[in-house]
């Protein structure tokens, strides 16, 4: 009798090929200036819905996934599959994120940040839908006066936790505290390279560590099964969340994708509806992206630099 494979199965191994898909070259690189000109000319014309990715907070300390020095390199992120089904996975997620939060909660907004919010405060652009879950957008938006439905989280935020068990959401904050009740000193025991941090937060630790480390429960339940209430590899975009985001791609001219390889599809799947609409499509970043084969302007820089010349020309 051929065995039966559970669905958690099927979404842990689809979420593997994910995170495991490598982005090469697809496309002949353009000559700087041609590419930032066009840019210019794209920003000019209309105004584009702007896609970002891990590549925007590098300058504010936190890794990419991807890029040379990505973390993918030396860490594989936890699957929605293995967090849900599996508890020993789920402590050890804990345990590395208590420590991890330290350096993710003091990022702050960098420069490119800031360029794209005054962007949206001024209508340059129609909005920014960011795969990242570190919050600094939202940030930079506060700062600059920018609309907070102009910016859509595709992904979540790390600054939030909901309980899988009965659906309570906490503030990470709150949350921290908590554990650093229920964990007396170990923050102070735990000595960590903030290097070693990864972009969803957690940091690698020895298992002494892990097996040392208390979880709390459920404000509302009590029940363990915390997570960040962000997109998990192998787990799909809330509806919602999906609808808001593609509602301001349709009233956008054009797409921009700012610091992304667009390697995952909820990502990715903007270029290819603005390619089905006829719209052009951007893309500026260090490395190769899935949309090179499908955008008019490929400007490979760092994103800092760019955003601030394009900026100094509009």
């Amino acid at each position: 009798m051929t065995p039966v494979r559970h669905p958690s199965q099927d979404g842990h191994q689809a979420a593997l090929r994910s995170i495991a898909r490598v982005v090469g070259e697809t496309a002949p690189l353009q000559d700087p200036e041609t590419a930032s000109r066009g840019l210019l000319r794209m920003l000019e014309a209309g105004r584009p819905l702007v896609i970002t990715g891990a590549g925007v907070s590098t300058d504010s300390g936190i890794p990419d996934y991807r890029g040379p020095n990505g973390t993918l390199h030396r860490h594989r992120p936890m699957t929605y599959q293995e967090f849900r089904h599996d508890p020993a996975a789920r402590h050890r997620y804990w345990a590395r994120s208590f420590v991890g939060w330290r350096h993710m909660d003091e990022a702050a907004p960098n420069a490119a940040h800031h360029v794209l919010a005054d962007w949206v405060r001024r209508g340059v652009v129609a909005g920014i839908v960011t795969q990242n879950v570190d919050g600094l957008h939202a940030q930079a938006f506060a700062a600059a006066g920018a609309a907070p439905s102009r910016l859509i989280a595709l992904h979540g935020d790390l600054a939030r936790v909901v309980c899988l068990q009965c659906g309570a959401m906490e503030d990470r904050t709150s949350l921290d505290a908590r554990l650093a009740a229920a964990n007396p000193g170990y923050l102070e025991a735990v000595t960590v390279d903030p290097d070693a941090v990864n972009p969803d937060g957690d940091v690698t630790l020895d298992q002494r560590w892990v097996d040392a480390f208390t979880m709390v429960g459920c404000r509302v339940c009590g029940s363990v099964q915390l997570k960040p209430d962000v997109v998990y590899f192998g787990e799909n975009v809330p509806s919602a969340r999906r609808d808001a985001a593609r509602a301001l791609a349709e009233e956008a001219d054009s797409v921009l994708a700012v610091g992304t390889s667009l390697a995952v599809m909820s990502g990715f799947r903007f270029v290819l509806d603005a390619e089905r609409a006829g719209k052009e499509v951007g893309v500026i970043t260090l490395g190769p992206t899935r949309a090179d084969p499908k955008a008019q302007w490929r400007w490979r820089t760092r994103v800092a630099e760019a955003l601030a010349r394009l900026d100094a020309r509009l």
